[in-house]
């Protein structure tokens, strides 16, 4: 027999649940969701900037600013659109972070793997980002452009695999009696 297991304050009792504390899902959401967000930076430098020289590199952190508030605006705000648009990609990326590490337990226990979730939560997130900002701006790419489509689709499995893998990882199960 091996040695019983103690129950920690915030653990389940039940072993069959596998779901962490919300203070552990609320934090891995973020750790995973701060690395997607740089990742889509990433992405958008090298790709709509270097390679299809879409806007200036200094144009990605103002960008969900005009994206929000519209065009006007993110040129009035000047330098501020920087800071603006910078929060509100990182709040997103980290609020999206969360609600994938809250999803991640039930897929787990299904048996389906990190990243074939995240490739559908990744269109399921672009759909709704962009459903989102039509809804708050008449300042936005045509949608029904296959271009944008496939590039955002693109920039979002760039951001969504690696917060999965992060996800994955932080809330993996213990193996007992093993090191």
């Amino acid at each position: 027999m091996g040695k019983p297991h103690i129950i920690r304050a915030g653990e389940s009792t039940d072993a069959s649940a596998g779901s962490a504390p919300l203070s552990d899902t609320i934090r891995t959401g973020i750790r995973g969701g701060f690395v997607g967000a740089v990742l889509i930076w990433v992405y958008e430098a090298l790709v709509w900037v270097g390679a299809q020289h879409l806007m200036p590199l200094a144009g990605i952190p103002r960008n969900a600013t005009g994206l929000v508030f519209g065009k006007a605006a993110q040129d009035a705000l000047g330098i501020g659109a920087y800071f603006i648009g910078t929060a509100i990609h990182f709040a997103f990326a980290l609020s999206w972070g969360i609600v994938f590490a809250a999803m991640w337990p039930w897929f787990r226990r299904r048996g389906f793997e990190a990243t074939f979730v995240a490739l559908f939560f990744a269109i399921v997130a672009w759909i709704v980002m962009h459903a989102l900002i039509m809804i708050a701006s008449r300042n936005h790419p045509n949608y029904f452009d296959p271009n944008v489509i496939i590039g955002g689709f693109m920039s979002h499995f760039v951001f969504a695999v690696p917060l999965a893998l992060v996800v994955k990882r932080s809330l993996a199960q213990p193996t007992h009696g093993r090191t």
